[in-house]
């Protein structure tokens, strides 16, 4: 055991501790880049996880698996305790193992579906990353840690404002309810849709009936990768003017 002195906290920011930190945050940085671009394949298609997402998540991934790398580092380079994890006793790669799986379920239970519209992934892949940069701190990586904290905040800070400027396909989720004994033609309101530069998404269209009534439920994805193939309101009205529509129900279709 350890006596905390000065010699034992400067060990954990020594040359030898920053460069192991520095391969770690390089590691770290290449799995952001290519969980942003994986996400925003996702993003263009309007899907619900987007590149924050898969970025938090690719990100974390990393530095929980780049840090058991380095044994010899552990602990500001005082890994003694491996040594004897290797002959029997307490192995703290099993205890990561644990608190990954736990915080997993924590972060599932933000997660919140209302109709089409999924909200909660980035809070939940934060809450998973937040695990990860615990576990950093926890076998003295700091500076790694510190790194991991920036990249993951400036991520959720302006990821939003960079998948806005890139292009990228709209989705709308949409209710139809029309009106009693009113048989609609699917045909026609699809070809409609696509007038307005939308489709309805393959697989997506749920029809219901209740008392005669009939209610579509579907999402709108833009042909266009414009920036706003049109507004809320204007689909909207545009929804209403359809033959035998009874009421709208429309929302944007993603977190």
């Amino acid at each position: 055991m350890h006596h905390i002195n000065m010699p034992y906290l400067a060990s954990f920011w020594s040359a030898d501790m920053l460069q192991v930190n520095l391969l770690v945050f390089v590691n770290l940085l290449g799995a952001l880049l290519l969980g942003l671009l994986v996400g925003y394949e996702r993003s263009y298609h309007g899907r619900a996880a987007g590149m924050r997402t898969y970025g938090i998540v690719c990100m974390a991934s990393a530095a929980l698996t780049v840090f058991a790398g380095f044994p010899a580092s552990w602990w500001g380079g005082h890994a003694a305790p491996v040594a004897g994890a290797l002959m029997g006793g307490a192995d703290p790669t099993r205890v990561v193992q644990g608190i990954v799986t736990g915080v997993g379920f924590l972060g599932a239970g933000v997660i919140m579906k209302e109709g089409l519209n999924i909200s909660g992934l980035t809070t939940a892949a934060s809450i998973w990353a937040s695990s990860a940069i615990g576990v950093l701190v926890g076998v003295g990586f700091y500076g790694a840690a510190i790194l991991l904290s920036v990249l993951s905040a400036s991520l959720m800070m302006w990821a939003p404002k960079l998948e806005m400027r890139l292009p990228s396909r709209r989705a709308m989720g949409v209710v139809l309810s029309f009106e009693p004994g009113h048989d609609p033609d699917e045909k026609r309101l699809k070809q409609t849709i696509v007038e307005w530069g939308f489709t309805v998404a393959e697989g997506s269209l749920n029809i219901s009936s209740k008392q005669h009534q009939v209610s579509w439920q579907f999402v709108m994805v833009a042909l266009r990768t414009h920036p706003d193939p049109s507004s809320l309101f204007e689909l909207s009205r545009g929804l209403r003017k359809i033959e035998g529509v009874d009421s709208v129900q429309i929302s944007h279709a993603r977190n």
